[in-house]
């Protein structure tokens, strides 16, 4: 297995124009503007898919998290990267993730585009075991008292409550 620092990132403009290339762990060291996808999956009560990130996750280790996602590989396009984070972290083939919105998150020196998605899935989950600590499908409700105590990453935080503001809640 290929050490996650490793993997090639664009490097990307505040346009979101692609203009050079960075393992991860040079741009995270750097804080070097790049780009993500989250996505939002939903089952067919509503209910939210959320995990907790597993101790080793170069980000926000052990943190909680209401989006499935990542980074977005070099030469990938946000939708490409969409479906494979997606599917990798749940375990799951033909998840079709529908764009909203975009925005750069920024905080403690680090900043990317982030490219925030929703899904549906009524299908079993099996995650990825070196991603996904916990998982649970939450109603929104449920979520928010999560929210309250739990920590949560903090670009996840900021993507939902954007999600929300985008869902007119």
């Amino acid at each position: 297995m290929t050490n996650p620092a490793d993997e090639l990132l664009d490097v990307v403009d505040e346009h979101d124009r692609v203009i050079g290339t960075a393992p991860r762990g040079e741009v995270y060291r750097r804080g070097l503007l790049h780009r993500c996808v989250f996505v939002l999956v939903r089952d067919p009560a509503g209910r939210i898919f959320v995990h907790r990130r597993t101790d080793t996750k170069l980000f926000a280790p052990g943190a909680h998290d209401m989006f499935v996602g990542g980074v977005v590989g070099a030469g990938e396009t946000y939708e490409e990267a969409a479906v494979r984070e997606a599917e990798e972290e749940m375990g799951v083939t033909g998840i079709v993730p529908r764009p909203l919105f975009r925005f750069i998150f920024r905080g403690d020196g680090l900043s990317w585009w982030s490219d925030v998605h929703e899904a549906e899935w009524d299908g079993p989950v099996d995650p990825q075991k070196s991603e996904v600590a916990w998982h649970a499908w939450l109603t929104p409700a449920e979520l928010a008292e999560r929210l309250a105590r739990d920590e949560f990453v903090p670009d996840g935080r900021e993507a939902y409550r954007r999600y929300l503001r985008h869902q007119g809640a």
